[in-house]
């Protein structure tokens, strides 16, 4: 991000541009909205799992028009490809060469929609892009557009229907989010506007791809000392080792909620991550990540309880952080 002067805007005005300019369509759900654009910045991958007719769709389409980024879409079906994915070499006759036409995950933003419908063979078409932004085909690597983020929406595993997401791609989305159902009073301002649709049609940018990628360079200067790095590992530790885990937070899992925190500390103008910045963030980033284990699911003990239950049992560093 260029060095602020008095006419540029500051990070927390930027972050807020974006939430507001959602939140004009997405009403009552402020928290859901910031935790979105967290993930955006934080250059992760977003799983929105809820019933269907809660408003996941629309959360995706507005967050890519307030971004002014391209937008593609995949209605996720068992008869899905791979290559309805990525994309595919077709022979060009004129030129007497292959010529890539590429699929819907070139695009700035990628919505999967209902992705648990698709079978296993097509959800692990989205791994590479979606690790490496990047995607391989016929032996060539073709980058893929900066900012980029796939926002998967997927309907609860008891319905009918769905396939299970491997751990291998549940464990590349940053974080899960659940919209729920909107509160009276917001329900009711959506019947007056007929669902919304209009004020999603007339929704403008408010910042450039430009800007978002900017923002993501600033977030990883916010200071993470050694106290908050050792808090970090502690949980991580902590998750490795429970009885009730058949597989603890990864790595990357680790990686994943130290870029979101340094994100939440920008956005409220801190230099610094604090341990309330990993305690905010910390069920939506390993909730999903982590596996119970048989006997732990037999006493019906769920990874929110344990992840509830380490933040309480890990101790938290007292000294400065700034």
């Amino acid at each position: 991000m260029a060095a602020a002067t008095d006419q540029s805007p500051s990070f927390p005005e930027l972050f807020d541009r974006i939430v507001a300019n959602i939140g004009s369509v997405i009403r009552g759900k402020e928290e859901l909205i910031r935790h979105t654009v967290f993930c955006l910045i934080a250059g992760g991958h977003l799983l929105v799992e809820d019933v269907p007719g809660v408003g996941k769709t629309t959360m995706a389409k507005a967050l890519a028009r307030s971004i002014d980024g391209t937008f593609g879409r995949l209605q996720f079906t068992p008869d899905l490809l791979p290559s309805d994915v990525l994309g595919t070499a077709v022979w060009d006759q004129r030129s007497a060469s292959f010529e890539l036409r590429r699929g819907p995950v070139f695009a700035n933003l990628l919505l999967a929609d209902e992705i648990n419908r698709a079978s296993p063979k097509t959800q692990s078409a989205l791994l590479e892009a979606m690790a490496e932004e990047q995607v391989t085909l016929d032996g060539s690597s073709h980058p893929l557009a900066r900012p980029f983020m796939v926002i998967a929406t997927q309907n609860p595993i008891e319905h009918q229907g769905t396939y299970p997401l491997p751990e291998s791609q549940l464990d590349r989305f940053l974080m899960r989010l659940h919209i729920g159902y909107p509160a009276r009073a917001d329900e009711l301002q959506v019947l007056a506007n007929d669902g919304g649709d209009e004020a999603l049609a007339q929704l403008r940018p408010v910042l450039s791809g430009d800007h978002v990628v900017a923002m993501t360079r600033y977030a990883t200067r916010v200071h993470v000392g050694p106290a908050l790095s050792s808090y970090l590992l502690d949980i991580a530790e902590a998750t490795r080792t429970h009885r009730h885990l058949a597989l603890g937070m990864s790595p990357r899992a680790v990686l994943g909620l130290q870029r979101v925190a340094r994100v939440r500390a920008a956005a409220e103008g801190r230099s610094f991550v604090s341990p309330d910045d990993v305690k905010s963030l910390a069920l939506p980033v390993l909730c999903h990540r982590l596996l119970v284990s048989a006997e732990g699911q037999l006493q019906g003990i769920g990874a929110e309880e344990i992840v509830r239950e380490v933040l309480e049992s890990t101790r938290v560093p007292r000294e400065e952080f700034a």
